[in-house]
């Protein structure tokens, strides 16, 4: 079971709130999956090769192909905030509230 300080301290990086009731629920269910990866700790690996994809991946993009871009003023006509040349649009990232 992982401490309270220790699920404060992952809900502060993942910007979360939360109740007292909720840490305590939190820390023993982030506990219980923790114990469940160190059971994965017993089985033996050794020779076994890592495997990073059950599948097999390719890659499906096309080739770039140039063609005729938008032209500047008809992609931003329809914004509804623009500064200048370019799209205004809210900070998104550290709001600073």
């Amino acid at each position: 079971m992982l401490t309270l300080s220790e699920v404060e301290y992952v809900a502060s990086l993942a910007c979360l709130e939360l109740t007292e009731e909720e840490k305590k629920i939190f820390s023993q269910q982030l506990g219980e999956i923790l114990d469940f990866f160190r059971q994965l700790d017993i089985l033996d690996t050794e020779g076994i090769e890592p495997a990073f994809h059950s599948i097999p991946l390719k890659n499906v993009f096309r080739n770039d192909i140039k063609g005729n871009s938008i032209e500047h003023e008809k992609a931003l006509s329809n914004a509804p905030q623009r500064e200048g040349e370019y799209f205004k649009i809210p900070k998104i990232i550290g709001g600073g509230e």
